[in-house]
């Protein structure tokens, strides 16, 4: 059984950012490099749990590197490289906890929007529609069941909030304002295209993914894809073969973990409550399981 690594410690690197996954580095005399590290800690309800997942961090990262192989004609993206040999000499010494959990990237201006696509209706979305069949500004059709597919997808950015508060859907019009009407058209056109090549591939593998998010920043005057992309944690996968619209869908990521935490007496704020190994053992397989799947 793998040791699972809460935090890393690289002391003669200078932490940069703790998130709620990853931690993010800059390397003495790389100014233009970031080493970008997946732990095992998890999170829900923007909550960093107590008790982590061991693995999981070189899940999410081996999931994105297949999806950064696989979309990088549609957009380039911020990877130099994820093995640990080809890393600055001053990052060999932490090799056990970088290996399989870590990728050197490209130093960007991250442009501070959430791009989000939505293939089908769920979560806050579904619980907005039952409202209001006008949701973030989309005109929808009027008889949509639960876990249905919209009829093209659909481009819905948030902002990015700080850690511990949540992030804020916005509308088109309010991103045009917040960076520009040139760039939120390449970036919602990239979005979309991302999404559309992932999951039609994704179908093939038994895989829905009913909505996930992207990060971009700007390299020189390129719009590039950063962070991780495509993984259990950014997006919701739901098996192909379970999927019954008119319900919530069974899915590939922390949902045990999102139930076991919904039917306790907690107000989702921290501390977190203790988490009982099987619900972290059930959360594991299923990432490693989507994980088989997407990249085998």
């Amino acid at each position: 059984m793998s040791t699972a690594v809460i935090a890393t410690d690289c002391p003669e690197l200078n932490l940069l950012h703790r998130g709620k996954v990853r931690d993010m580095y800059e390397i003495p005399g790389h100014a233009d490099k970031l080493l970008m590290v997946a732990t095992d800690r998890i999170s829900a309800y923007d909550v960093i749990m107590d008790d982590p997942i061991a693995g999981k961090g070189k899940v999410l990262t081996e999931i994105s590197l297949f999806w950064f192989n696989l979309l990088g004609d549609i957009l380039p993206n911020h990877l130099i490289s994820a093995d640990v040999d080809e890393f600055p000499e001053i990052c060999h010494q932490y090799r056990d906890q970088l290996e399989g959990r870590s990728m050197l990237v490209k130093r960007t201006k991250v442009v501070p929007i959430e791009c989000i696509v939505r293939g089908y209706i769920s979560g806050s979305f579904w619980s907005a529609y039952k409202k209001d069949t006008t949701v973030c500004g989309f005109t929808l059709p009027a008889d949509m069941l639960e876990s249905d597919q919209f009829p093209e997808p659909l481009f819905t950015p948030s902002t990015k909030a700080e850690q511990g508060l949540h992030d804020e859907n916005i509308s088109l019009a309010r991103m045009e304002e917040l960076v520009g009407a040139e760039l939120t058209k390449k970036m919602a056109e990239a979005s979309i295209a991302l999404y559309q090549r992932a999951a039609d591939y994704a179908r093939t593998k038994g895989i829905i993914i009913a909505d996930t998010k992207f990060e971009m920043g700007i390299d020189g005057d390129q719009l590039i894809l950063v962070d991780e992309v495509l993984t259990p944690d950014s997006s919701r996968f739901w098996p192909l073969d379970e999927y019954t619209p008119g319900k919530g869908q069974p899915s590939f990521d922390k949902q045990f973990l999102r139930d076991y935490l919904s039917s306790l007496d907690w107000d989702k704020q921290p501390p977190p409550p203790p988490i009982p190994a099987e619900i972290l053992d059930k959360t594991k397989s299923r990432y490693e399981e989507a994980q088989v799947k997407l990249t085998h």
